[in-house]
């Protein structure tokens, strides 16, 4: 601070821009842990938000590229479902009529079989489930899913009693690797093990199931040819007008009662409800960088109060009232600026730290960055506000008076 001259020879003081750092930071620097607790509050706002957005855009943008990769063509038709989300049958001519249809890419049949369950030998009790089922299909399901083998191969159309695992069957039985020897009692019968199958995103009940061919679940099951669910590719650009005509071509006596879904749009869903989540979380930040603002200023109120003295002093010594409202604005400022600085590179480190964990490519929107120092700032300046006019308006006589 120093003195200059007015035009009528009055002493008049200023306050260079170089100097408002040092000295308002005066009190932060003699105060550090009063300081380091007050912008804690504006760290944790600033953290939540910039953490939220940036888990939220890694994930929506390893689903969207999921989406993609799986493509949105895939569509399912079922005839409805009866007691407990049973599948009902659908006609035995629902397969070769699809298949007629234009558009269409692939076409994979497959029948949930009622009554027929897998375990892991012929001693465990029938009612333990674990919640497997038993499907029918053939070679085409592999190709129209485009699904992958874990290991061992998929089944062929013939009679042979052998099975295919879903990825989360296999888990449940025990069975992690086709060894070649692996069996299992399914439909009371013994079914050997020849492969295993990568999880399928779009077509979770595969998961779930053991599959079969059509031809040894009629031989040894008691299938009557009658599919429950069928798979169809259609062209990416007639998806809409496919979906159109596939429940009058499944069932032309009843198409009211076929059900056509895009298996995708589940994950599409999943976009809605991670940005409705996401809000709720934001206004939770948004919460928090309040409390922390409020704290900042009851802190800043407080510091007022303790150095009286030190404004007394300084507005005898020539200081104006803008520079003490100066001073402690810019303080407020300063310990806002560092709780968000603080709040940004937490906010990363849990986003690099999620996204690594679940494999994501880590996509932080630039406007969460800096987005995020503004508000602490701003949240600063309307914190130090109230303190910063008080403090000026402190007179001096009362500020020097000791009790």
């Amino acid at each position: 601070m120093t003195r200059e001259t007015a035009p009528h020879g009055v002493p008049r003081s200023t306050l260079r821009a170089a100097d408002l750092l040092p000295t308002g930071s005066l009190g932060l620097r003699s105060r550090k842990m009063r300081a380091l607790l007050s912008g804690l509050g504006i760290a944790i706002g600033i953290a939540s938000i910039v953490s939220v957005l940036g888990v939220t855009n890694s994930s929506q943008s390893a689903l969207l590229a999921q989406i993609d990769q799986l493509g949105t063509n895939l569509l399912t038709v079922a005839n409805g479902t009866g007691a407990q989300g049973a599948e009902q049958i659908l006609p035995t001519t629902a397969t070769p009529m699809i298949r007629q249809l234009p558009h269409v890419q692939a076409v994979a049949p497959t029948a949930k079989l009622a009554g027929v369950n897998v375990y892991r030998n012929d001693h465990v009790a029938q009612g333990r489930t674990g919640g497997r089922s038993v499907r029918a299909a053939d070679a085409s399901l592999l190709t129209t899913l485009d699904g992958a083998l874990l290991s061992g191969r998929f089944i062929s159309n013939d009679d042979s009693p052998v099975t295919v695992l879903g990825y989360s069957a296999a888990e449940t039985l025990g069975i992690t690797n086709v060894s070649g020897t692996d069996r299992v009692w399914l439909g009371g019968h013994w079914y050997n093990v020849v492969g295993i199958l990568k999880p399928f995103v779009l077509a979770p009940e595969i998961d779930q199931a053991a599959v079969v061919s059509f031809e040894s679940a009629g031989h040894l099951l008691g299938y009557d040819g009658h599919p429950s669910r069928i798979y169809v590719r259609a062209a990416t650009e007639y998806v809409t007008d496919v979906a159109g005509v596939l429940a009058p071509a499944a069932n032309p006596e009843d198409p009211s009662h076929v059900a056509v879904s895009r298996p995708s749009d589940a994950l599409t869903a999943q976009l809605q409800v991670k940005q409705s989540g996401a809000g709720l979380i934001l206004g939770l930040g948004a919460i928090a960088l309040l409390v922390g603002a409020i704290g900042i200023a009851n802190v800043m109120v407080i510091a007022v109060l303790e150095r009286r003295t030190e404004i007394g002093l300084r507005r005898a010594l020539g200081a104006t009232r803008v520079h003490v409202a100066a001073q402690f604005l810019t303080e407020s400022l300063i310990l806002a600026a560092l709780g968000g600085i603080a709040g940004v590179f937490i906010g990363v480190g849990v986003t690099v730290g999620m996204a690594v964990n679940k494999g994501w490519s880590t996509l932080i929107p630039a406007e969460a960055l800096w987005g995020g120092l503004l508000v602490s700032v701003a949240a600063g300046a309307v914190a130090g506000l109230y303190p910063a006019v008080r403090a000026a308006h402190l007179p001096p006589t009362d500020a020097l008076r000791t009790t």
